[in-house]
């Protein structure tokens, strides 16, 4: 079984469900509220896990009541928690989020407690294992340097290496966005590291090439109810996303790519894990929350068995 290394972030979600976000000054009532498991890094590690992944992670908790209970989840999806330390007197990362009821949509608050302290002795830490993962999967809610240090560490062992660029982050190096085997960004966080308009496939290609130009092999972008959208030298491939009647947006990205993570890191084949990864997404967002959304492998199965 290849092995996938998620280098990241770990929160909890503290989830708002109403139909308006309150103005200045304002006090609604909401409509319910849930706590769950998040993070970015944490969020692509479970979807990977779910569908039969192996996968390590190297992270920071605090050390409040929310350690234990992120800890306890990704043991219980059999996620590998040996490099995820606590840090003292300091919060685990939290994320308030405001789910819009009438549209579905979210808007999202972070707080980065222990994710601000990974760092890149954290990686080298871990190097005797992680030198042997078959892909580093990386994304922005930790800081720059231990990110491009994970980068480096992949091109130093030939693993194979995604970034996610989220939340976006306008210093973001595009030499080391190069640098990356996949770049995942969606449309918003494309156009804010190329400063290139991106309404229209032909404009993503016009940033695409720009980022060609400095080395890079591949760019997926997610597009929301218009699929992804996979540009390489060679050509481009649309995925469509699959119809279903969304209840909450919430880690549909993270679901998107830490299923595209396993299924690629399995076959080599960027058609079928994209393919598979808009399905998997797609399922995520007829659920509230984040992880708690992600289909298991039963329903995952069947839908394809089913509807394809």
């Amino acid at each position: 079984m290849k092995k996938i290394a998620v280098i990241g972030s770990i929160n909890v979600d503290l989830i708002t469900y109403g139909d308006r976000i309150a103005k200045s000054g304002e006090t609604l009532e909401a409509t319910a509220f849930a706590i769950g498991n998040g993070g970015k890094g944490a969020n692509q590690a479970v979807a990977a896990a779910k569908l039969g992944a192996q996968v390590v992670m190297v992270s920071k908790v605090g050390d409040d009541q929310f350690a234990e209970m992120s800890l306890a989840n990704y043991r219980s999806q059999q996620i590998d928690t040996k490099f995820v330390t606590k840090v003292s007197g300091v919060s685990t990362g939290v994320a308030p989020i405001f789910v819009n009821t009438t549209t579905s949509q979210n808007s999202i608050l972070i707080v980065k407690g222990a994710n601000n302290y990974l760092t890149p002795a954290d990686i080298d830490a871990a190097e005797a294992e992680l030198k042997n993962v078959d892909m580093i999967v990386l994304q922005l809610e930790v800081p720059l340097e231990t990110v491009y240090h994970a980068i480096d560490f992949g091109q130093k062992y030939n693993i194979t290496v995604l970034l996610n660029p989220a939340p976006a982050i306008p210093e973001l190096s595009l030499e080391y966005v190069c640098k990356c085997d996949f770049f995942v960004p969606n449309e918003t966080e494309l156009e804010i590291l190329t400063g290139k308009p991106v309404s229209t496939i032909e404009e993503i290609n016009q940033a695409a090439n720009m980022l060609f130009e400095h080395g890079l092999k591949n760019l997926i972008v997610t597009m929301g109810s218009r699929g992804s959208l996979w540009i390489s030298k060679t050509g481009e491939y649309l995925a469509k996303p699959i119809k279903v009647n969304a209840v909450d947006t919430s880690g549909a990205g993270d679901a998107f790519i830490g299923c595209f993570s396993h299924f690629f890191t399995q076959t080599g084949d960027v058609v079928l894990a994209l393919a598979k990864a808009s399905i998997f997404a797609g399922l995520s967002v007829t659920g509230k929350g984040t992880q708690s959304s992600y289909p298991t492998i039963e329903r995952f199965d069947d839908y394809q068995a089913n509807n394809l």
